[in-house]
């Protein structure tokens, strides 16, 4: 067991880990490298390329459990009975573990948008998905279909280097009218991630006036990530 100082708040508030193991360590420093200060949206996904064989077992449930979080969430908005049908789009999918949570929930029309030609390899191999977009959100511009989704999903896409402010207006613009916009993401980025402090949480706000979603739900969550706090935001897209 190793500790350095600036791991040590973060590692031992992992549930079910009082000290910091040293896969706990390459776990937290792999994720790092993909949220460093100052990260270039083509770097942060370049590292996610050369990262994606290994990154299920980095972020294995337990330090990471945004997937079944999110999963979760859209569940518990859509009756069972609809779930067969509900069209969703995973946005930063990764490998692919959100639509596995979805999938064991009964969702069967998945598609996701993933800018990692490494992970989206990997996401394949689930066999959950239908269709898969190597694209970017809120940065230029991308093929989703305007007004196709039932539900717009994200989980662990928001970050240093990643989905920007603007890719709210792309999450919206994706959406049904009536459809549903949940993003799940880490608390304290609100305060220190540059493009999100002061700045994500009134663009929300911003949205509601000018009536383009109504917010339906902001929930915190407690181990999402490496023992921190999460955040659970659901809108309706109007």
């Amino acid at each position: 067991v190793r500790r350095l100082p600036f791991l040590t708040n973060t590692m031992t508030s992992m549930r079910g880990a009082a000290d910091v193991t040293d896969q706990d360590l390459g776990a937290y420093e792999a994720n790092y490298k993909t949220h460093k200060p100052g990260i270039a949206p083509q770097e942060m996904v370049d590292n996610y390329t050369t990262w994606a064989k290994d990154y299920d077992k980095s972020l294995c449930e337990g330090r990471y459990n945004g997937p079944s979080i999110c999963a979760e969430e859209v569940a518990a908005r859509f009756p069972s009975d609809q779930r067969a049908t509900v069209k969703i789009i995973d946005l930063a999918a990764g490998t692919g573990r959100v639509g596995l949570e979805l999938h064991k929930r009964g969702f069967r029309n998945i598609d996701a948008l993933e800018p990692s030609e490494g992970m989206l390899e990997v996401l394949k191999e689930t066999e959950v998905y239908d269709k898969s977009f190597m694209e970017f959100v809120g940065i230029g511009q991308n093929t989703v279909p305007d007004g196709y989704y039932d539900a717009v999903v994200l989980s662990g896409g928001m970050g240093e280097g990643h989905i920007p402010v603007a890719g709210i207006d792309d999450m919206v613009r994706m959406t049904k009218a009536g459809g549903l916009v949940i993003i799940v993401m880490r608390k304290e980025y609100l305060e220190y991630v540059e493009e999100y402090k002061g700045k994500l949480e009134p663009y929300m706000e911003e949205l509601e006036k000018l009536k383009k979603w109504q917010k339906i739900g902001r929930r915190e969550v407690e181990g999402y990530s490496f023992g921190k706090t999460g955040l659970v935001f659901t809108f309706k897209v109007l």
